[in-house]
Order: structure tokens, then C-alpha cells, then sequence
């Protein structure tokens, strides 16, 4: 067979191909991914999932005229394959490369760079409503996956869109998981739909005689969605279109997500309905990789691996933050029945299977809700409990308002295991972690440390379970270093703080002079010990895996000014930018987070 995908202008000559030749460009670009994502790792098994969804939606509308949103973004990877990077789909996520996200610096097919869920139906609805007071035309549409529509923000958009009335197509992609397997009652509500046995056989005929048709006319459509339609009624003893239409959307599906020709003549038929609709479409998370198929999680963001075996071509060097954090959590719990562990959606990501297969009566996941995470941990704090709340750097940005409300301006012991602080590689600037030490810092009555080490890291996580008041542990993706020391004194005092304790001894072991203090707190600072350390300094050097802008050397430079103490300050951190992918190695040396670039930085002092 004659590869189409290299041959043709894409993504407008989609329009132009049969039925099966769609099917061929899906398989093409599944093909493709899975070739790709094996060398350079990436979100695999959402991408495969939504290959033919991309395929019907730029064979149907016209990007980026008519403007495609893909909530999180985990899963568009057909899309950039077929809009316009193709040639250029071999540096996925590498420095310099293509984003392993929708970027809107990388392509106009792009309108938002996103990396984080449930923002996609605000996104589009702005977009709709700029449309209409330009007296424009075309087509917005939102991509947004059941785990993500678990999101309050989500809910937020669809409760002002129904109210709005305007033409809006949101695509429900169900594929029952998120990083971890979809939680809650809205989950269960979908789940219902999906396993009608009765129901999903008799759609699955109907889907099966309209795909013997290579272009689906609307009248022929209405007739199969009618039979869906009373279908759904009798076999089903709840409307499953009731709570999307109470919205005021008009619903339909649900369909499988699979069948090009089926989501074309969807597509086509939204687009002539007034008002806001979901399109409901069910999927397979890793579809066409059996690997990716059976092992959802481990595929959902995946190293480099084996295409023939799905094994990991990396191999690990000791135990991850990550790893430790779960691990120092089922001693806390097996030592403290009041031990509780919360996470939003990232049960695996944060460590946390152990801890919720031994303990599943004090385990929350409570989806992708991360506002509502830091509020049930203050509820659960309030009744006794000590609650960890496990959540990615990035993401706990999104419940700032709960940290300072709910949890300190009420002084409660919660403890924020604040995985992925600092560069996290090839995720990117959605991802990487690079603000909480500013943004935890402003804040009264919290207490923030870092560690050096994973020894260290056990221990503040012990006695964080003991302290009075809210805790902030903020630690790095990948894995933790042994215990190092610093040699010597010298007139250069390097004040670093957590994962850049180690390079700042090696760099001043590299440079000669200099000596190295491990701060371990951001807030409050080390008073004496920071006083006590810079009194024979002639320079000071501060050193930190975050933003430059109010973090941790900002705290080191107030303390010195308020003691009056006058030796000049050096901040060494990421600067005041959004910090690109690549692999984490390369991106700490290009920003100066190395140890040769920290001895160069003293150097040229």
C-alpha cells in the first residue's frame, strides 16, 4: 500500500480522502507516534487513543480558520502530525525541538499553549464570544477528556456556555482515565453509559452500517441518531443526556470515537445546530499498541521503550523522590492512624499505590480537583487528621487561594508533598515547577524546606507529621543523592537549598575558595546558622532550582539587608521566564544550575 501521509498537503487535502484512505492516515499516524515516542518518550497512550478523533476533525473543519482546543494536551499528537510538523515530529520534546503540548509559538494550529486540564471549554468560550462580537463565522471547538471534565473550571465553563446560548462544540473524549483511573460520581455517571452491554451492541450496529457509506448525508444521519436515540431511552433507566442538556447543551452519542466516517457525520450535523452541544465519543487509551492497550498508566507518560516488548530502555540509578515519598508514607501511617494521604488524579505519579492498596480507608484521589484537594485536606485536618496532599509543583499553583485561605490563614498541620518542584525536562513550561518557593514563601504561618538528600527528605517528612501548623516539602523529579558534604572554608559562602545543595559543593570544590551552606528552609530561614556562616565571607552566592524573582535567594538577600550586614549577594535561579523543555540536565546547565556553570558564575564575580 502506497503511504498517503508524507505525499499530501495536510491538513486540507483530508477533505479530498475516501473513507478508507482516512483509515489509512490513522493508521499511518499511529504508526508514526509509536515510532517516534519510542526513542524520545512522550504521552503515548492518550495520543493513540484520539488518533481517528484528530483525523474526523481536520477532515471536517477548516484549522486554523475554525479554531481545535485539546484540553491538557496529552493527547495531540495526530494533531501536530497533521498540521504542518511532520518533518519535524522526530524532535518531539527535545531542547529545540517540538513541544510535546499544544503551543501557539509553535504553530497557528495551536491557539493556546496548554499543559494543564480542564481549561479548554473557558478557552474556547472566550474565543466564541470574540468571534461573535467580530461578526465572524467559523467553528470552535473544545477537546476535552472525562477525567479533565471532573475539573470545577470545566464546570464553570459549561454552566456560563448553556447560559450564553452560542454555537459551541465541546467533544466529550471518554476513555475512562485520567494519569490514574478516573474517580468520582461523575465518572461512575459515565461509566453507566458506557457499559450498557445492550445499548453499546446495538449502537455498535448502527455505527456498523453507516461506515458502508463513504459520505454520510444528514438525512441518513438523523435516522441512525433517532434509533440511537429510543435506544438509549428504554434500554438505559436514566436519560443519559440529562445533565449535559440541564446545561443547556444539546447532546449527542454516545459514539465510538474510532469510527472516522460516524464522528465525521457527527461533526457535520453540529455544525449546523445552534447553541452550545457535547459530543460524546468513547475511546481506548494506547489503541493500536497492545502494550499501551493493557498499561494505560505506565503509557500515559512514558519513557523511551521497546516497540516489539513495551519495555523501558532506561534503566534507574536508586529509588526517585517519588518513590521515597511513598514509601516514608506507610511508615507514617503504620506509626499514626491519623495519617491521611490525598491526591488529585496522580496516584501513581505521586508514589501513592502502595499507600492506597494498604490503607484505602485513609486514601483519597480526588481527580483532577485540585482546589477541592487543599480544602478536604483542611476539612480532614480540622477533625484530627494530619493530611499529606500530594501534588505536582505546577498544579498546586492552581489552589493557591485554598493554601492561603482554608488551610493558612486557619493555621492547620497540613503537609504539601510538593513533587516535580524545579525543572522537570521534557514536559516543559506547563510543567516545570519553578515558582513555589516564591509563592509559598508570601505566605504567614507557612513552613517550607527542601531537601538535599533523600535521608533528608525522610526526616522532614517525619517531622512534619509532628509540627503545628501547615508544611510545605517541595523536592525534584528523578532520583535523590547520597548524602554529600561540603570541605573547607573559604571566602566565597554558598548558600544553596535542596536539589542544588550537591552541585553547589562540587562547584566549590571546583573553584577552591568557596564553602557551602544547606539552608533545608526556605521559610523561615536559618537565622543563626545563615548569620553565623557569612560573618569571614567576602561574597555571598545563593543558589536555588526556582524562579529568581522573590524566591529563596530574595529571602537570603532581605535577611542580610534587615541584619545590616553588607557583603554583596549573588542569586543564582531560573530567570524571570518561562523555562522550555528539553532533558533536565541540559536545561539546569543552559540556565547556570550545573556545577561548572555555578563555579563559572563565581569565577566572573
Amino acid at each position: 500500500m502506497t503511504a498517503l501521509l508524507d505525499k499530501i498537503k495536510l491538513p486540507e487535502t483530508l477533505k479530498e480522502l475516501s473513507s478508507k484512505q482516512l483509515d489509512q492516515i490513522a493508521d499511518e499516524v499511529r504508526k508514526k507516534i509509536i515510532s517516534i515516542t519510542s526513542k524520545s518518550g512522550g504521552h503515548l497512550a492518550s495520543s493513540l487513543g484520539a488518533v481517528e478523533l484528530a483525523v474526523a476533525l481536520h477532515a471536517t473543519f477548516d484549522s486554523p480558520v475554525d479554531k481545535i482546543i485539546w484540553d491538557v494536551g496529552h493527547q495531540s499528537y495526530a494533531h501536530k502530525l497533521l498540521t504542518g510538523r511532520l518533518d519535524r515530529f522526530n524532535t518531539l520534546r527535545q531542547h529545540g525541538g517540538i513541544s510535546g503540548f499544544p503551543n501557539a509559538a509553535e504553530s497557528p494550529h495551536d491557539p493556546f499553549t496548554v499543559g494543564h486540564a480542564s481549561a479548554s471549554i473557558s478557552q474556547a468560550l472566550g474565543l466564541v464570544k470574540a468571534r461573535d462580537l467580530n461578526g465572524e463565522k467559523h467553528s470552535v471547538i473544545a477537546v476535552i477528556g472525562d477525567a479533565s471534565l471532573s475539573g470545577g473550571l470545566a464546570f464553570e465553563g459549561m454552566n456560563n456556555a448553556g447560559g450564553l446560548k452560542t454555537n459551541l462544540i465541546v467533544i466529550l473524549n471518554d476513555n475512562e482515565m485520567a494519569i490514574s483511573k478516573s474517580v468520582g460520581a461523575f465518572s461512575n455517571y459515565l461509566t453507566a453509559v458506557r457499559t450498557s452491554n445492550f445499548y453499546v451492541d446495538i449502537v455498535g450496529r448502527i455505527e456498523k452500517l453507516i461506515r458502508h457509506f463513504p459520505r454520510i448525508g444528514t438525512s441518513l444521519f438523523e435516522s441512525a441518531k433517532k434509533l440511537k436515540d429510543r435506544t438509549r431511552q428504554i434500554v438505559l433507566n436514566f436519560k443519559v443526556d440529562v445533565i449535559f442538556e440541564e446545561l443547556g447543551f444539546k447532546y449527542f452519542g454516545p459514539i465510538n470515537g474510532h469510527n472516522i466516517p460516524l464522528l465525521m457525520s457527527t461533526l457535520h450535523h453540529a455544525k449546523d445546530i445552534e447553541g452550545p452541544i457535547l459530543i460524546h465519543v468513547l475511546t481506548k487509551k494506547g489503541k493500536g499498541y497492545s502494550h499501551a492497550e493493557d498499561d494505560p498508566t505506565r503509557f500515559h507518560g512514558a519513557p523511551p521503550y521497546y516497540i516489539e516488548n513495551g519495555k523501558s530502555k532506561t534503566n534507574g540509578t536508586g529509588p526517585t523522590y517519588t518513590e521515597i515519598f511513598g514509601k516514608t508514607m506507610l511508615e507514617l501511617a503504620e506509626q499514626n492512624p491519623k495519617v491521611v494521604a490525598i491526591t488529585a488524579a496522580m496516584t501513581d505519579g505521586t508514589g501513592l499505590v502502595e499507600f492506597a492498596q494498604k490503607f484505602p480507608e485513609r486514601f483519597f484521589d480526588v481527580g483532577i480537583a485540585e482546589e477541592h484537594a487543599v480544602t478536604f485536606a483542611a476539612g480532614l485536618a480540622k477533625g484530627g487528621f494530619r493530611p499529606y496532599v500530594a501534588i505536582y509543583s505546577t498544579f498546586l499553583q492552581r489552589a493557591y487561594d485554598q493554601i492561603i485561605h482554608d488551610v493558612c490563614l486557619q493555621n492547620l498541620p497540613v503537609v504539601f508533598a510538593i513533587d516535580r518542584a524545579g525543572i522537570v525536562g521534557e514536559d516543559g513550561a506547563t510543567h516545570n515547577g519553578a515558582f513555589d518557593m516564591a509563592y509559598l514563601r508570601a505566605i504567614p504561618n507557612m513552613t517550607v524546606m527542601a531537601p538535599k538528600d533523600e535521608k533528608e527528605f525522610q526526616s522532614m517528612l517525619h517531622t512534619a507529621s509532628e509540627y503545628k501548623g501547615p508544611v510545605a516539602i517541595r523536592y525534584p523529579r528523578g532520583s535523590g543523592y547520597s548524602a554529600a558534604k561540603s570541605s573547607g572554608t573559604g571566602s566565597v559562602c554558598i548558600i544553596a537549598i535542596g536539589s542544588m545543595v550537591y552541585p553547589a559543593i562540587e562547584a566549590a570544590k571546583m573553584f577552591g575558595d568557596a564553602f557551602v551552606v544547606n539552608a533545608r528552609f526556605v521559610k523561615p530561614l536559618d537565622k543563626k546558622l545563615i548569620l553565623e556562616s557569612v560573618k569571614n565571607a567576602k561574597q555571598i552566592v545563593t543558589v536555588e532550582e526556582g524562579t529568581i524573582e522573590g524566591g529563596f535567594g530574595s529571602a537570603v538577600a532581605e535577611l542580610l539587608e534587615d541584619e545590616g550586614i553588607k557583603i554583596p549577594v549573588k542569586r543564582i535561579g531560573l530567570p524571570d521566564q518561562f523555562i522550555e523543555h528539553g532533558a533536565r540536565r541540559e536545561i539546569l546547565d543552559l540556565y547556570g544550575l550545573s556545577a561548572e556553570k555555578i563555579c563559572q558564575t563565581i569565577k566572573n564575580l
